[in-house]
């Protein structure tokens, strides 16, 4: 079946139908990574988006459900130049066409993603249009594309209510899975939302009770928490924090998650309220650019984001740099930081934008990366030993 892609600009791909047969309207953004479809399907970070992927095949090892990052899988479209039919995996439960059906992801293939990414390079991210309709009306669908917004979608992704994921306490506790393993095939089909941590690290977080504010968080997060013996509690996104440091949590994390920072204006007030307390934080991507807010610095959107697996940030303190993986539309304004208040920890090597934040006399670092990466790369990972060392060295004061 024919689909096409209708950016609102009034460029027109035409390319082959994948997954739901459904039409859909969203913005529309490009990842590099040239593996891990899955987790960027499974991250919460891209609801309200249709993601085109710039690798020219996709789906050729399947879906392995143990690697989703959570329960579901959440852009709007999947836009790819080539889908695998026949996979090859030992590992692999279904087909990527299977899990775009069960999902309810509709997409489109076949159509020159090189010259869809160099479009959305050089006029900046913008919505677009997924349909199969031959007879589509441009005049009557471009407005519609003007008018759309990703809004509020952080409460969308969230979890509904608070729970706990247990730490390993011995290192051959529940392990070693293989990989990130986190979900098994029969959790998956009955829906569950639950985590395995396989052992791979020193429990140097024994013990540690972590409070992690689900943003729309990929669940790599409390999984590189509780394989360092931390038990994690998952806070919904609109939790007062009030609640959460009554509980007495060691140290604070908050997630990556969706959309505009700006419109999360409740989160953010109840963010002000964290920093204000003496207990150690830690926050990736939104939850990065959340904390900027609540302490009266600026964000603005970029004009294509940065999103991939191959993006080098620079540690300003020690001059190294690092590969990091990275999703993200909104970046914080480094011209308008207070110093004293908080100042540049992190930067993109390519761009110059900020890359994360050390705060100034607090026990507070923020990152606009994903050190929890899966696949990878996971060079920035001891960013999680670097928040344990933090709660400790708080808890002996």
């Amino acid at each position: 079946m024919k689909a096409f892609l209708i950016l609102e600009d009034g460029t027109v791909f035409e390319g082959t139908h994948i997954g739901a047969d459904k039409e859909i309207i969203s913005e529309i953004v490009f990842n590099t990574s040239m593996a891990g479809y899955l987790e960027v399907l499974t991250d919460p970070s891209y609801a309200g988006q249709a993601v085109c992927m710039t690798y020219p095949l996709i789906g050729n090892y399947g879906v392995c459900l143990t690697d989703m990052e959570s329960r579901r899988a959440w852009p709007d479209g999947f836009i790819v130049r080539e889908l695998s039919r026949i996979p090859s995996n030992f590992r692999k439960d279904i087909t990527i066409q299977e899990f775009l059906t069960q999902q309810d992801i509709p997409g489109i293939a076949g159509i020159d993603t090189r010259a869809l990414t160099k479009i959305l390079r050089e006029k900046g991210t913008m919505n677009g249009m997924i349909t199969t309709d031959e007879n589509y009306d441009l005049d009557n669908i471009l407005p519609k594309l003007k008018e759309y917004t990703t809004g509020k979608v952080v409460e969308k992704v969230t979890c509904p209510e608070k729970y706990v994921i247990k730490g390993a306490r011995t290192l051959s506790e529940n392990g070693p899975l293989s990989g990130s393993a986190k979900f098994v095939p029969e959790d998956y089909k009955a829906g569950k939302r639950e985590m395995r941590p396989s052992i791979t690290k020193s429990l140097n977080g024994l013990g540690k009770k972590v409070a992690l504010l689900d943003l729309g968080a990929k669940d790599n997060i409390a999984h590189s928490l509780a394989q360092r013996g931390c038990d994690v509690t998952v806070y919904p996104a609109t939790t007062t924090a009030q609640e959460i440091i009554a509980d007495q949590p060691d140290g604070i994390m908050l997630s990556n998650g969706p959309g505009d920072p700006k419109e999360c204006t409740g989160i953010i007030a109840e963010i002000k309220k964290l920093y204000d307390t003496d207990i150690p934080i830690f926050a990736i991507c939104l939850g990065h650019q959340l904390m900027a807010l609540a302490t009266g610095a600026d964000t603005f959107k970029m004009k294509y984001g940065h999103r991939g697996g191959n993006h080098p940030v620079k540690d300003l303190e020690t001059g190294r740099v690092y590969i990091s993986s990275q999703n993200h539309g909104y970046v914080v304004d480094m011209d308008k930081l207070d110093a004293k208040v908080a100042v540049p920890a992190f930067i993109n090597v390519n761009d110059g934008t900020n890359e994360g934040l050390k705060y100034t006399g607090k026990n507070i670092f923020t990152v606009q990366y994903h050190p929890e990466a899966c696949p990878g790369p996971q060079d920035s990972s001891y960013l999680f030993d670097r928040f344990i060392k933090m709660m400790e060295v708080n808890k002996d004061a």
